[in-house]
């Protein structure tokens, strides 16, 4: 019963807060093949959309209409969907039974690879990827987003900032904690977003991927980065994050910062064969999903937040 009950406690802040940014629902259900299997909550009656005051001498303030979704898989909420204005962006979100938006809260983004795209199935991306759930982990106190986007291109990118943009909208969110990470496929996503706006990001954790984006932006906004990858990766080699690093590096340096100061900000982190036999793992990349499970790289993500905890 207390479950269920927590279940339902999540729905119901769930459609609160999307009632507050004018939603409206509709319901898609997939079944998630792998156990447990997801399980309704409680019936929640339609959302009237807010209305807007005029203000014409102002540039309009973004609408999100958002879809919220019907099933649960561990206490996330599956396919929330946010129609803006370049597109519909489906997530699954994780609210913590503790918040009631009297205070501001963490959050953290994670972004899917190939395998968690929305084409592959509803939630497939929770299944196959465990960082949204190592992180609750570390901040109790943070709400988690998991969207599934369409790809890792510039226009996912894109996304991924808008759905950003929402829950900083709709949630009680403390701006100067919000994560970000992105694996593989997610990782490129990643570096479009922190090529764009990283000033909305308090830290970001690329792994086992490349950088697409542009590098000037992170270094003006000063937002950590952490890049990590196997050193035999089998799809994308060790090579493209190492020269991001380089490039991120000798900017921090033509920017006047000291060495010391760089390593505050910039970590590269390859790994060698031994971390991944050590763990069972017989491919690098497949086996970078083990960096959710690496209290250090983990750590170093929510070590700057105040409410951080060692889950060890």
């Amino acid at each position: 019963m207390a479950a269920l009950s927590g279940r339902i406690k999540g729905a119901a802040l769930l459609l609160a807060a999307l009632t507050l940014a004018g939603c409206t629902v509709q319901v898609q259900v997939e079944t998630d093949p792998p156990t447990p299997a997801p399980t309704a909550p409680a019936e929640v009656p339609a959302a009237t959309p807010a209305a807007t005051p005029e203000s014409p001498a102002e540039p309009a303030e973004p609408v999100y209409d958002v879809t919220p979704g019907s099933e649960t898989y561990r206490d996330f909420t599956l396919d929330n969907v946010c129609h803006s204005n370049i597109g519909d962006i489906h997530f699954n979100l994780y609210v913590p039974e503790s918040y009631d938006g009297s205070t501001p809260y963490a959050l953290f983004v994670t972004l899917p690879g190939w395998q968690g795209l929305y084409f592959q199935g509803v939630g497939v991306n929770l299944q196959t990827e465990t960082f949204g759930f190592a992180a609750q982990e570390y901040v109790p106190d943070m709400i988690v987003a998991a969207p599934q986007l369409n790809g890792w291109d510039e226009q996912s990118g894109d996304e991924a900032i808008a759905l950003t943009e929402y829950l900083l909208d709709a949630y009680n969110i403390d701006p100067g904690r919000v994560y970000i990470e992105g694996y593989s496929g997610g990782g490129e996503t990643l570096s479009w977003v922190l090529g764009k706006r990283p000033d909305l990001y308090a830290a970001a954790l690329l792994g086992a991927t490349r950088w697409d984006g542009a590098y000037q932006p992170v270094v003006d906004a000063r937002t950590p980065v952490y890049l990590a990858v196997g050193e035999s990766d089998e799809y994308y080699g060790p090579e493209p994050l190492t020269e991001a690093y380089a490039a991120l590096r000798d900017l921090y340096r033509q920017a006047g910062l000291s060495d010391a100061e760089i390593d505050e900000l910039l970590v590269l982190d390859v790994k060698d064969a031994d971390y991944f036999t050590a763990r069972g793992l017989t491919n690098q990349h497949g086996g970078g999903q083990a960096f959710a499970e690496d209290a250090a790289i983990m750590g170093w993500l929510f070590a700057r937040d105040p409410n951080a905890q060692n889950p060890g």
